[in-house]
């Protein structure tokens, strides 16, 4: 089984990417604060890995042709896509679970126009739909500084009005390396079960006709049907397309931050275990650094289990010293080193040329 694995740095040089909202401040009365976390009497800013889904679902949406999203529907207290994977890219590598409620929220969507639009679920004998669920092939961590960091707190003001004092509150940001994984398990991209198990009933019985009308790759052993390797490979490469032009994040009218990844490292491997975890980290003054000593043992011990080249990506101008260190490490290796955009679509061009890999 397949996996890319993958490892992404973002430079956040001022600032408040992932909020936790307002807090009472004695002085300004209220405060927004970053989200961190605390370890050894230190503080690490974070980014959760919902707030990165979210935002890599936005560029999705808005910047690449040919993605489709899956519409959502709210209730009271939950919310839902249509969890159709055959029809909705986003449920197919996002995942989902589609498990509508009972009672009064029942009695809403029988006569709600916009529920009726949504791919219908199986029912009991009771009239009780049935939930599908789906355990996302894309799964991704938290970004979290690669070192402990003082937060800053900026003194702000609403001042456009006429007359008055000058309504204050205060912010957190902080300059940060936010270090992130992500694994992609390129078998389950368009392969979609049907098996009666929370998270791998992909499929009811509604879906599985629309996977048979669609004439999908039907494995009845596997109780599974599956998408060509020719849509798989669109899914997946409208994916890493997304990722190459990562943006978003909170405060950006105060602290604009390029979120796109500064440093990209992934590779193809066997296996879902993360092989790249340790081989960035940070020196005395809290600056990246590739361990080579780690990167070398990455190398050697799971060679047989990494698939293609390993792909660097390093924006020129981010760290200079440290690529030039590493460009030299990496002579004779099978690593490319580029600009991060240009690892990704080298990687997409490559899925084209090695099919093999989805399997």
């Amino acid at each position: 089984m397949s996996y890319v694995t993958g490892l992404v740095l973002i430079d956040a040089p001022a600032s408040a990417l992932n909020n936790s909202g307002s807090i009472r401040d004695e002085l300004y009365g209220n405060k927004v604060a970053v989200k961190a976390m605390r370890s050894g009497g230190q503080v690490f800013p974070y980014v959760s890995a919902q707030a990165f889904r979210y935002w890599l679902r936005g560029v999705l949406e808005e910047n690449i042709p040919g993605w489709k999203s899956a519409p959502i529907y709210r209730e009271e207290k939950v919310a839902y896509t249509d969890a159709n994977p055959i029809e909705w890219f986003d449920d197919d590598l996002f995942g989902y679970m589609r498990a509508p409620g009972g009672g009064e929220a029942k009695k809403k969507r029988e006569n709600d126009a916009e529920y009726k639009k949504l791919t219908p679920l199986d029912t009991n004998t009771k009239g009780d739909e049935q939930a599908v669920t789906r355990v996302s092939p894309f799964r991704v961590s938290t970004l979290v500084s690669i070192a402990p960091v003082q937060i800053t707190e900026d003194w702000e003001s609403m001042t456009r009005h006429k007359e008055g004092d000058a309504v204050p509150y205060s912010s957190q940001f902080y300059r940060a390396h936010l270090k992130g994984l992500f694994s992609l398990n390129l078998k389950a991209c368009g392969t979609f079960s049907y098996r009666d198990k929370t998270g791998f009933r992909n499929l009811d019985d509604v879906r599985v006709k629309i996977a048979g009308k669609n004439k999908l790759e039907h494995d009845e052993e596997k109780k599974t049907y599956r998408l060509s390797p020719q849509d798989r490979i669109k899914r997946i490469s409208a994916l890493f397309e997304g990722m190459s032009q990562l943006e978003g994040g909170a405060k950006q009218s105060l602290h604009y931050t390029d979120v796109a990844p500064a440093l990209v490292v992934m590779a193809i491997t066997k296996g879902g275990n993360h092989i790249f975890g340790h081989v960035v980290g940070a020196n005395n003054k809290g600056l990246p650094v590739i361990n080579q000593d780690a990167f070398t043992e990455a190398l050697t011990v799971f060679k047989d289990e990494i698939f293609s080249t390993v792909y660097v990506g390093w924006v020129k101008g981010y760290l200079d010293e440290e690529r030039a260190k590493f460009e030299e490490f990496a002579n004779g290796k099978k690593i490319l080193i580029g600009h991060p955009r240009e690892a990704y679509q080298t990687l997409i061009k490559d899925f084209e040329k090695n099919p093999i890999w989805l399997d």
